[in-house]
């Protein structure tokens, strides 16, 4: 019997040895060639099957079927003390391993982890650090080789109005005033529907997920569909039901929006992916009244309020004009200043009003392509940035940009405030990652859960591709990232721990289908307004 365990014991430490071997084997497969395939095929199902879920379920049989119980007497079952090490080592299963590459964290200190290694268990990372550190603590279900490759935090969109992909190029070159009141808000009231919400969610969130964001901050109609076709997509989203003075596709008067809104909360809230929260326009399209009545919903909901806020001149002497304030006192006056609150664009603001800003916990979303081609302004970031506001970058909606690309934003938002300042050394490459990752977390508020790289927080990372010509060669990750890397450089998206892309391919959105439905919108779009 005593040999027979120690035959065991020796069969066990080998198999597990062997395991270990062809993980090494495996992650220094070059992924660039397409020689080897990384799967098999089920010949009934024709399904992907990966090959290191097979063989790891093999030796999870192996090692169940082994009788494995302790050495009576205190007697050493197998005489070989190295191999009784490794067999009664415990290994913690998981359910993902991201595994090679280099890992930026974005964490306090900015880490960033060569030949990495994040241990995944349902939607947190449990573990993080270099694969010859702690890889052979876990034994993975699914892994994905990032060798070659960098690992992100997912991007944070904080401020976009998500089905406006219907109305992409439908006008432009035109002021904010006139672009919204005689071609914006005219289409949206002759074919904004739950359909065109629903299908243009998904649109978005196809280009939101091929462009390394998994998270965005949306302001729209029928939020309550968008939350739908967000969850169906694997997104994480902070939706903000629309409440605005005059009658608009899902609700006709701002009471009506305030009972639907409320709907919309109780149906989501405590949701994995979708936070909801409500959304008054800005200051001069929602009253002082109905300002108040979205505050107190907030406070008793215990949600985020996402506004436009302090965009452009015009707004401001508007503003400034009807009520004796400036738009930013103004909301303190009416006690919307907190927070809770989401302030998209605040391109005028002074320094008092930043230092409000701070003191008040606001977070705000800069959207400088959006600002750029309406003319808008210049926020003043490097400003707020100084003084410790919570800055994170967004894209608007693609009505107004034209397209949904953080990338582009961090590159142009780096760029931007150098000129505006004269100062080549503000907004650094970093600093607009970090705008984009756990600066945008900040800014609306939920940093304790996304944002970076860190043990305990939600598994939403991305994974993208180093060898294309425009990234090298690689010098400084941060410049590389920033203003060479592109959306189509990203490989693979994980949201709450799940891949909703993979080496490129979605997994949870049917692309063939989706560009029908925006075709057949379009159509409709344009016969409506006589075109």
């Amino acid at each position: 019997m005593d040999q027979k365990r120690k035959d065991l014991d020796q069969v066990q430490g080998s198999v597990f040895d062997l395991y270990r071997e062809i993980e090494s084997i495996w992650q220094r497969v070059d992924r660039r060639s397409e020689k080897i395939d990384r799967s098999v095929r089920s010949p009934r199902s024709g399904k992907k099957i990966d090959s290191l879920m097979i063989i790891g379920a093999i030796l999870a049989i192996f090692f169940l079927c082994i009788d494995i119980t302790p050495a009576q007497n205190g007697v050493q079952r197998s005489g070989n003390r190295d191999r009784a090490s490794r067999s009664s080592r415990k290994i913690e299963r998981i359910d993902l391993a991201i595994v090679g590459g280099k890992i930026v964290t974005m964490d306090r200190d900015y880490r960033v982890i060569e030949d990495g290694y994040i241990a995944i268990s349902k939607d947190r990372i449990v573990a993080i650090g270099s694969r010859s550190g702690i890889g052979k603590q876990y034994l993975p279900a699914k892994v994905i080789n990032a060798k070659d490759r960098v690992v992100l935090p997912g991007l944070v969109n904080t401020h976009t109005h998500i089905p406006m992909v219907m109305f992409r190029g439908i006008a432009d070159d035109l002021v904010l005033k006139e672009w919204l009141e005689n071609y914006i808000f005219p289409a949206e009231a002759k074919n904004v529907s739950k359909d065109l919400c629903y299908w243009g969610t998904l649109a978005g969130c196809l280009e939101m997920i091929k462009g390394g964001i998994t998270t965005y901050v949306d302001m729209y109609y029928f939020e309550d569909t968008i939350a739908e076709a967000t969850e169906k997509a694997g997104v994480r989203a902070l939706l903000g039901e629309t409440i605005i003075d005059f009658p608009v596709a899902d609700n006709k008067t701002p009471q009506d929006a305030l009972v639907y809104t409320e709907k919309f909360v109780d149906r989501w809230k405590g949701n994995s992916l979708i936070t909801p929260a409500i959304a008054p326009h800005a200051p001069y399209t929602v009253k002082p009244e109905n300002l108040r009545a979205i505050k107190e919903l907030a406070e008793k909901k215990d949600i985020p309020i996402v506004i436009h806020l302090a965009e452009t001149q015009v707004e401001v002497d508007d503003i400034t004009k009807r009520y004796g304030a400036r738009p930013i006192e103004h909301l303190d006056k009416l006690g919307l200043l907190s927070n809770r609150l989401i302030a998209a664009h605040v391109v005028f603001a002074n320094q008092q009003e930043i230092e409000l800003l701070k003191s008040r916990g606001v977070g705000v979303a800069h959207n400088p392509q959006s600002n750029m081609k309406l003319a808008s302004g210049v926020a003043p970031v490097p400003k707020m940035l100084s003084k410790g506001v919570a800055v994170g970058l967004g894209t608007d909606g693609a009505a107004s940009n034209n397209d949904l690309s953080l990338f582009e934003e961090m590159d142009t938002a780096a760029k931007l405030h150098k000129l505006n300042t004269g100062d080549p050394t503000v907004v650094s490459a970093r600093d607009a990652l970090e705008m984009a990752t756990i600066g945008g977390a900040r800014a609306i508020h939920l940093d304790k859960e996304i944002g970076s790289l860190e043990v305990g927080k939600k598994a939403d990372l991305i994974v993208v591709n180093l060898q294309s010509p425009h990234q090298q060669p690689l010098y400084n990750i941060y410049s590389c990232l920033v203003y060479a890397t592109k959306a189509s450089d990203v490989e693979t998206a994980v949201i709450d721990g799940r891949a909703v892309m993979l080496n490129r391919k979605l997994l949870t959105l049917n692309e063939r289908e989706i560009k029908l439905q925006i075709e057949k919108f379009s159509q409709k779009i344009l016969r409506s307004l006589g075109k």
